[in-house]
């Protein structure tokens, strides 16, 4: 459980790190709720802006693909900008956690190192989430007038 030659270390050193660790974790997933990503599809005609909290706080649409002969393509833009967002945020929750994984790493004797399992993986919707939380592949939600099938159809 402890790295290897650690016979003689120090229980309250390895405490202080945790704590230290802790605060860097709290610091960081407090930032990372407070950011935003916009994501796009269709070539920047669909926007959509989402916070580090998974909230869709803008979306922008070119007029040119607002037809109302073809809203299914319309909806399939709109649902591949807010994956592309979500995907975004992800990116920056592993660039900004990265180093903290890698301490926690550490400590753990190497586990969660290159090949290893990711100590903090999930904590921001991907993969292994808490609670089974959706990932940021999963899109939910309707569309008014669309009669698709779907959660509440």
């Amino acid at each position: 459980m402890f790295p290897p030659g650690s016979e003689g270390f120090d229980m309250s050193q390895l405490l202080q790190q945790a704590q230290r660790m802790q605060e860097q974790l709290l610091s960081a997933q407090q930032d990372l709720t407070e950011s935003e990503a916009t994501g796009s599809a269709g070539g920047g005609l669909v926007r959509a802006t989402v916070t580090g909290a998974g909230e869709l706080t803008d979306l922008q649409l070119d007029p040119s693909v607002v037809d109302p002969e073809d809203v299914e393509t319309l909806a399939d833009l709109i649902i591949a900008a807010v994956r592309d967002a979500h995907a975004e945020i992800q990116r920056q929750a592993n660039e900004q956690l990265g180093a903290i994984n890698a301490d926690v790493a550490g400590m753990l004797g190497g586990a969660g190192g290159p090949g290893g399992a990711n100590p903090l993986a999930g904590l921001f919707g991907g993969a292994g989430a808490p609670g089974g939380a959706p990932g940021p592949d999963t899109v939910r939600g309707e569309i008014e007038g669309d009669d698709r099938p779907g959660p509440g159809n």
